[in-house]
């Protein structure tokens, strides 16, 4: 295990060479993850309708 002064200098030298995303990428890819869960949202919700509405048409066909 390598000292904690070893392991800091370690840490800042690698975190130099990470390549950081720009403001503008940033802001882009946020607005992706909104509008993708948007739509993920408005899917589930079209499907757990039309189980629903399926289901209550045929517990209505068999009930009757």
């Amino acid at each position: 295990m390598a000292n904690p002064v070893q392991f800091i200098s370690q840490v800042r030298a690698e975190i130099g060479k990470v390549s950081w995303p720009t403001r503008r990428e940033v802001v882009t890819t946020t607005i992706m993850v909104f509008i993708m869960a948007t739509l993920a949202s408005i899917f589930f919700f079209l499907v757990d309708l039309a189980i629903k509405t399926g289901l209550s048409g045929v517990i209505h066909f068999v009930g009757s």
